[in-house]
């Protein structure tokens, strides 16, 4: 079992190196700091992630670039700090994960219905909206673009055609509300601005055609809304770094449920989280997720979206 300590250690070290000076300094510090992981340590332990305390001390308006005043910060407002902790969760609502959703979809047959579970505002389920830069290749028009180093695969040709798209969450974001607005981006990370602007370009996407988001569980709620979907069109049930927030049993539950479900699903979770057999080693030791299609794995991910190495 990784203690609290160790988890932060491990953000720092994998996750935040290399995209976020300021979080990588900020977890190694709470790491060794006694005061704050005895009382992360008092919160079950999916609310004492780096990214939710991160996310909810910026939303307070607190400070995150010294880790002397977060410090002081959190023990001053422990209260409020708490009870955000407690009742939200890491929406994460980045775009750039449909830049490696899009080999899989566009090879699928179309359209499609896309049903996304964990779908925070909705904003990967427009995949069909974005375009797309894979080195010199640039697939689809409009904003944003979405950047991706792709290593080992060809392109593809054309974003796919989506004729629904439908979320299910257990708390649905929407992007007409600042507020809901305000938590996805104290979720960025402080020096990446250019998600901060591909948020506000995503959002008007959706904000003009927003999605069908329903507020459920990914086991009970599932089937009701994937039946929904309209016939003539391939099912695709797909999430991105969600069944972490998941526990075991019910994320079992889940992928027996979504593998009796007519059409696909697409998975692009963490290799300790979703389990396949003979992976190849990942291309670096920063954290990367494994794409996989109905259970079959296909690449390497970053959790960003920014690079995908296909398999061989």
């Amino acid at each position: 079992m990784t203690t609290t300590a160790e988890a932060y250690t491990e953000f720092g070290s994998r996750e935040a190196r290399g995209m976020s000076p300021t979080y990588e300094r900020l977890s190694k510090a709470v790491a060794r700091d006694d005061d704050l992981i005895a009382l992360l340590d008092g919160l079950p332990p999916e609310k004492r992630q780096p990214n939710l305390l991160f996310g909810v001390v910026r939303w307070l308006g607190g400070p995150v670039d010294e880790p002397a005043a977060f410090h002081d910060f959190v023990l001053t407002h422990w209260p409020a700090v708490e009870a955000e902790l407690r009742t939200r969760a890491t929406q994460t609502n980045e775009a750039g994960r449909c830049a490696v959703l899009l080999p899989v979809l566009a090879a699928l047959p179309q359209p499609l219905a896309l049903l996304e579970v964990g779908a925070s505002a909705g904003l990967c389920l427009y995949s069909d909206r974005y375009a797309y830069r894979y080195g010199d290749h640039q697939v689809g028009s409009g904003e944003p673009v979405l950047d991706c180093a792709a290593t080992g695969l060809v392109p593809p040709a054309r974003v796919p055609q989506v004729v629904w798209r439908a979320g299910l969450d257990l708390n649905p974001l929407d992007v007409t509300d600042p507020g809901d607005v305000s938590w996805l981006d104290a979720l960025i990370w402080p020096e990446q601005a250019h998600r901060r602007a591909r948020l506000r370009a995503a959002a008007k996407v959706a904000a003009a055609d927003p999605p069908l988001l329903v507020r459920g569980d990914l086991v009970d709620d599932l089937p009701a809304l994937a039946a929904r979907a309209p016939t003539g069109a391939t099912l695709v049930v797909f999430h991105t770094s969600v069944l972490y927030q998941v526990p075991p049993p019910r994320r079992d539950a889940f992928v027996r449920l979504v593998r009796e479900l007519p059409g696909h699903w697409v998975a692009s979770e963490g290799p300790e989280v979703l389990r396949y057999d003979g992976l190849p080693d990942p291309p670096s030791d920063a954290l990367h997720n494994v794409l996989a299609l109905d259970g079959k794995p296909l690449a390497w991910a970053r959790g960003h979206g920014q690079a995908l190495t296909w398999f061989g």
